[in-house]
């Protein structure tokens, strides 16, 4: 017989001490309720599982609807049972039981051209919520079976990237059904005004995420850009509403009418943004108003959507002017100011924490029984795997694994003998079960997981060289009826088309990377206002929406760097292998790679503007109170830190070192002087 697990008091962690017997109680509650035909009453739970003998009955029946409200969240359908002639309000004939068959996931049985494809799915989400539901949910599909041999296509990355906070927050409130509230910048007036919204679905179109719902300001359906919220957003936890029942974000992003094409005159410092210029059309030959100024020229400019031309504009600064249309001027200078006012703030007081060294979130027991729901089909399915590999699976430490497992062994059904226990040991850190008490298989995938997947399989249309041939189509089908009424509310999420605007230069990187060969490109870099030729090893290929990047190692400055596709002007093979000075590291692909001689910049982020510290890998960060933060990046090139803080208009400013800092606001003060101050 194999030794059950062995622990020291101080491999716990202080988390695990604190939330055990919550999660204990919750594990050994679900395992009574699965095991139970007749069902069980509250009197027989209170005293089998939650040993309970305070007399209290009011405080135990709030413990108890708590409880079962978490277990269905979690995808368990509690019945409620009653004898004939009884109504369900009386505790003493009520019985209590969950149907083995309700609540577990169905098997997905995938081949490897499949399991390519959803492997692609899952990794689209570029972080937090979606991305952890998405890895969620195809930890719950390998649960029931080892997964297949498959290699991902050669390099290639696609990503779907979230629009910060906002959009975290109004999926859980959309999953939830919670009512939402925030300000929000109307573009038929220019004014913010408060919304209060039921969001019904996000989408992302015309390069832009669009929240759709009923707007109870306006008693009537909207649509609402997240790059127009000017607030954070309030989530209404005391309310709740019903959506459309056959709401589907997508058809609602098709009736959405793009914004017209409209002309833009810019006048343009001479010699200046290369990039801008390469999309002007001919000068103006009728003024607005008046002539460039001495050291300009008059550009004239194509755009549909005002608010990006006016923050790519914004982030020029003094090197641009918008001169019309007026809503355009007004735009950049709204951002500057914005941009301005929060440069001037007074600085808080705040206290560094490393980001790899600080403590993770809070795990609720809620969180640790869905990952031992996982846990016990995953050992059951794959017997004597190492517990380090086992953790590394589960993205956990060593410790935490301990932690679960330790509960797991205490846990069965109410007052049974030892073999109703479950039964996990290990040999030479090899873990092995051999009781699970009928927890074999997953459970359902929760709103979120199939949100996450599906939407991921759907935003997968369109991208070049898809393996597999049919695979999407026929993964999608069996998640589909795998994830059941949750799989409906897919049609709530729409992700934006992962296409590559330029598909010839991705096939020409995108071979590269397979054939190993070097490649001569010329490249435009906004930030430096330059054009270089330079020769590459590239990498892989990844994409942040529809817009793709490659990495490589560029021999000009002998080291990893990142070219957008759509700046690349010209690209060929030259002919050289590839050297191979180093090889891609990490999921995902960094878009900025620091270096030791990089500066360190302290940057003060808005709670709207804080996901930027994921974006640029900031290697410390001090929580504020209003739900902000202050974050320690390095930069690399900090010439165009000015036009940082600029582009994001009130969400970032520069702290330190105080010659940067200073920089970026005599780059607005400049930029406002040309608007009139």
């Amino acid at each position: 017989m194999l030794p059950r697990f062995r622990f020291s008091g101080e491999e716990f962690s202080n988390v695990a001490k604190v939330s055990v017997s919550r999660t204990e109680r919750l594990l050994n509650l679900l395992i009574a309720l699965l095991n139970t035909r007749y069902g069980l009453r509250r009197s027989e739970l209170r005293e089998k599982v939650y040993h309970d003998a305070s007399g209290n009955d009011v405080a135990f029946g709030r413990m108890f609807e708590r409880d079962k409200n978490d277990l269905r969240a979690m995808g368990f359908e509690v019945e409620t049972l009653t004898d004939a002639g009884w109504s369900e309000d009386d505790p003493a004939t009520t019985r209590y039981r969950i149907g083995k068959e309700s609540n577990t996931l169905p098997d997905v049985q995938l081949g490897p051209e499949e399991w390519t494809v959803l492997l692609l799915a899952s990794q689209l989400w570029e972080r937090a919520a979606m991305g952890s539901a998405a890895q969620s949910a195809l930890r719950k599909i390998q649960a029931s079976g080892r997964l297949a041999d498959v290699e991902l296509p050669a390099g290639v990355q696609p990503r779907i990237k979230p629009a910060g906070q906002a959009f975290d927050d109004i999926v859980t409130a959309m999953h939830a059904r919670h009512p939402v509230s925030f300000t929000y910048l109307a573009g038929s007036t220019g004014k913010e005004e408060e919304r209060m919204v039921e969001p019904w679905g996000l989408g992302s179109r015309f390069g832009q995420w669009y929240l759709m719902g009923y707007d109870r300001t306006r008693s009537a359906p909207r649509h609402f850009r997240l790059s127009r919220l000017t607030s954070a957003v309030t989530t209404l936890a005391k309310d709740h509403y019903s959506p459309p029942a056959d709401f589907s974000i997508r058809a609602e992003l098709d009736r959405l009418p793009e914004l017209p094409l409209r002309t833009a005159v810019v006048d343009v410092r001479k010699g200046r943004l290369l990039a801008l210029r390469s999309r002007a059309g001919s000068a103006a030959t009728q003024d607005p108003h008046e002539g460039p100024a001495d050291g300009f020229d008059r550009l004239v400019l194509e755009y549909r959507d005002p608010e990006m031309l006016a923050e790519e504009l914004a982030s020029y600064g003094p090197d641009s002017l918008a001169v019309d249309p007026d809503d355009l001027a007004a735009a950049v200078r709204r951002r500057l100011r914005a941009a301005a006012a929060f440069s001037a703030a007074p600085i808080p007081a705040y206290t560094f924490v490393d980001v790899h060294a600080r403590a993770p979130r809070k795990r609720t027991s809620e969180d640790q029984l869905k990952r031992m729901l996982q846990l016990v089909p995953f050992l059951v399915h794959n017997q004597g795997l190492h517990i380090q590999d086992v953790a590394a699976h589960f993205g956990i430490t060593r410790e935490e694994l301990e932690a679960d497992l330790q509960i797991l062994i205490c846990s069965g059904l109410p007052e049974g003998y030892p073999d109703d226990l479950l039964d996990i040991q290990w040999e030479d850190d090899h873990v092995f079960i051999s009781q699970d008490l009928d927890l074999k298989r997953p459970v359902r995938f929760t709103v979120e997981e199939a949100c996450a997947l599906l939407t991921g399989l759907e935003t997968l249309n369109g991208l070049p060289d898809l393996p597999g041939g049919g695979a999407l189509e026929s993964v999608t089908l069996k998640l589909l009826a795998a994830a059941g009424e949750e799989g409906l509310q897919a049609a709530s999420i729409a992700g934006p088309q992962v296409a590559p605007a330029d598909a010839q230069t991705h096939t020409t990187v995108r071979q590269a990377i397979e054939a190993r060969s070097q490649l001569r490109l010329t490249y435009l870099s906004p930030q430096r206002d330059a054009v270089t030729v330079r020769d590459v090893d590239p990498l892989r290929l990844y994409s942040l929406d529809n817009t793709w990047y490659f990495e490589a190692w560029c021999h000009q400055v002998s080291g990893l760097r990142n070219f957008r596709l759509d700046r690349v002007q010209e690209v060929h093979p030259n002919g050289v292998p590839a050297v191979g000075h180093a090889t891609p590291t990490g999921v995902p692909a960094k878009l900025f790679t620091a270096n030791d001689d990089d500066t360190t910049v302290i940057v003060q982020l808005t709670r709207q503007g804080r996901g930027l510290a994921d974006d640029y890998y900031a290697e410390r960060i001090a929580e504020l109170p209003d739900g902000g933060l202050v974050a320690e990046i390095r930069f690399g090139n900090t010439a165009w830190l000015p036009m940082f803080v600029a582009q994001h208009g009130g969400t970032a400013r520069i702290l330190a070192p105080a010659d940067l800092a200073d920089a970026a606001s005599d780059w607005l003060a400049a930029s406002l002087a040309a608007y009139g101050g």
